[in-house]
């Protein structure tokens, strides 16, 4: 009966596989098949009452509003509006002003500044944004998506200034620091091959590597080091962020002593660029790094101010409702908005500009919106339908002592399903710590091993495949990208597995 009940608890997830790599949807199409499934499921399987399964599909759809769609929103506004405006232009003038070699420009766009948009706003801006800068830089659209993801998903488990490493921390009352560094230890060997597999996919295949090894051998070492330290000494708020800064400088310092290989040069423009046009074109960034900066746990009196402008509110009509809270100030969302704004206004743009650009990112992404909704009210239907219990629980009772091979993959189920590293530490972080108590393993490592499954899952989602999609107006080629991002993210995930079994033999 177990085995029949993990079957169907699968099945909105097995659609959405199905829908996406056999018969080709559109994946807002896809998920609102999910949607579908999971409430039948609900309904007759599990016997929810039909007002429960509609109240936590209602639950999912708001939070999946509220901030999520929020900040997708506004990072592509942000980049679309810099875009009019000319900025995106005088940033990719400064980049190629450090090298015209397109394996350094991905690392620099897709890693390094792609790792700090993760670490300051996550929620999809760092696969949005650096994806559209590839484009614009003459990089393949597809290509653009691809190499973004893959270098996005090792800084998810830190992203928004650590909120899903924050947040599992808090939920299964585990000290942030300590848990933060384990996670950070556990993606090390994966935050060190990353930026190889990126020059490789740039040049497809590892002959790219040739004459950039050490550059993207420091890449990698200047990103984890001062993450790794950042995490012990601070916790989980700016370890990617400090990360990423770190990882940029080096690059920059190493890649404008090295001469471009006339097999990788990009034929671009060069300009000089004063340091008040490189102000101008940075400063949506520039303030989207002050005000999130400014308004996190970091700096209390502002953070706590801003918290009491909250509502919280109960929405699933049945047993034990989750409490939504609205944060309707100190969210990203709000402060990239305004980031943009200001922005905007020091580059000099219009009230048309703002009007024509907002009305225009909100058509580009409505596909990815309705994405957003149907995944996370499917979720939410799982999770309280008991679906995700079902799961769990045949799992552990399969795999006894060799969980731990198991426990990154319920990371990367969870970000599969809601696209959301957060949203995973929530569904599956209690079930990890129980799982470690009935181990007698240690918790923080077991706990660590789901934010480290968020890494592959991250690159798998198919949120993140089309909030990719859309910033390259690629919209309806989700399966393209999803058969290429798979073997990457299924790569990651059986390395993960044995690096979970094999380091809590050797360390614990």
């Amino acid at each position: 009966m177990e085995l029949l009940y993990f079957i169907l608890g699968l099945c909105p997830i097995l659609w959405l596989i199905f829908a996406l790599t056999v018969l080709k949807m559109p994946t807002y199409k896809a998920a609102f098949g999910s949607l579908i499934v999971a409430g039948v499921l609900a309904f007759i399987v599990w016997q929810l009452p039909a007002m429960e399964v509609l109240t936590a599909a209602l639950e999912g759809i708001l939070m999946a509003i509220w901030p999520i769609v929020v900040v997708i929103i506004a990072a592509v506004f942000t980049y679309n509006l810099s875009l009019r405006t000319g900025g995106i232009d005088v940033i990719k003038q400064m980049i190629t002003s450090v090298s015209n070699d397109k394996r350094i420009l991905v690392l620099l766009i897709a890693w390094c500044f792609g790792g700090f948009m993760e670490g300051m706003a996550g929620f999809g801006t760092a696969i949005a944004i650096p994806a559209g800068m590839l484009l614009t830089l003459g990089f393949d659209p597809i290509f653009s998506c691809l190499v973004c993801l893959i270098a996005n998903g090792a800084p998810t488990p830190f992203g928004s200034i650590g909120i899903p490493t924050v947040t599992l921390a808090n939920l299964v009352g585990l000290e942030n620091t300590q848990l933060s560094f384990i996670t950070s230890l556990q993606l090390a060997p994966f935050m060190l091959v990353i930026p190889f597999l990126i020059v490789m996919v740039t040049g497809k295949g590892p002959k790219a590597l040739k004459g950039v090894t050490g550059i993207t051998l420091a890449t990698g070492i200047s990103f984890v080091i001062p993450q790794l330290a950042v995490s012990y000494f601070v916790g989980a708020e700016l370890a990617v962020v400090v990360g990423s800064v770190c990882s940029l400088l080096v690059t920059v310092l190493l890649a404008s002593k090295k001469k471009t290989d006339p097999a990788y040069e990009m034929k671009v423009e060069k300009h000089s660029i004063n340091a008040k046009d490189a102000l101008k074109s940075c400063s949506p960034f520039i303030f989207i790094f002050i005000f999130l900066l400014s308004t996190s746990k970091l700096i209390a009196p502002v953070n706590d101010f801003l918290a009491q402008f909250a509502s919280t509110i109960y929405v699933y009509s049945g047993e034990n409702p989750n409490a939504m809270t609205f944060t309707w100030i100190n969210t990203a969302g709000v402060w990239i908005f305004l980031s943009a704004i200001l922005g905007g206004f020091i580059q000099k743009a219009s009230f048309n500009d703002f009007k024509e650009v907002f009305i225009a990112t909100l058509k580009q992404m409505k596909e990815t919106i309705i994405t957003m909704l149907c995944v996370l009210g499917c979720a939410k239907i799982m999770g309280y339908a008991g679906m995700i219990a079902s799961i769990v629980t045949f799992a552990i009772a399969v795999t006894g002592s060799f969980y731990p091979f198991v426990a990154p993959c319920l990371g990367c189920l969870g970000t599969f399903v809601t696209g959301s590293g957060t949203s995973s530490g929530v569904l599956f972080g209690a079930v990890q710590q129980n799982a470690a108590v009935s181990l007698n393993a240690d918790p923080y490592w077991i706990v660590a091993l789901n934010s480290l499954g968020v890494a592959a899952g991250k690159m798998l989602s198919p949120q993140s495949i089309a909030i990719a999609l859309s910033s390259v107006d690629q919209k309806g080629k989700d399966s393209i990208l999803l058969s290429k991002i798979l073997p990457y993210g299924l790569g990651f995930l059986i390395a993960m597995a044995l690096i979970a079994y094999i380091g809590l033999q050797l360390f614990y």
